[in-house]
């Protein structure tokens, strides 16, 4: 069964940092692609962050400079590097990894990230 276990989560204050990370476990085949998504309380979840087995990122335009995705294939972990954060990056944060042959999306059970002074 795999599992997707993130950690990092808390309160920190505009312009603060925090760094999140998420571990893989009892993973058999090649985890294609890594990412960060995250979801606020009515609204839809978003890509953070991705990066593929080769270590090409991508952000969405509002984290970009701000936040640095990596990986690390031997553990199978992510980890998430926040910086300068805003309040309007409160939200929970959840770890995705996918595998293309065979077709797989794995999804962790999310940790709150809340920015308030």
């Amino acid at each position: 069964q795999v599992q997707l276990v993130e950690s990092g989560g808390g309160l920190v204050q505009p312009g603060g940092s925090l760094s999140l990370s998420c571990a893989v476990s009892q993973n058999i085949n090649t985890i294609d692609v890594m990412g960060w998504y995250r979801q606020a309380p009515g609204k839809q979840r978003e890509r953070v962050a991705t990066i593929t087995y080769r270590g090409t990122t991508n952000y969405r335009d509002s984290v970009k400079a701000r936040f640095t995705i990596s990986r690390d294939n031997a553990e199978n972990t992510v980890w998430l590097r926040m910086d300068s954060l805003k309040p309007e990056d409160t939200a929970i944060y959840y770890c995705n990894a996918k595998t293309f042959i065979p077709q797989g999306d794995y999804w962790g059970q999310g940790t709150q990230v809340t920015i308030s002074s």
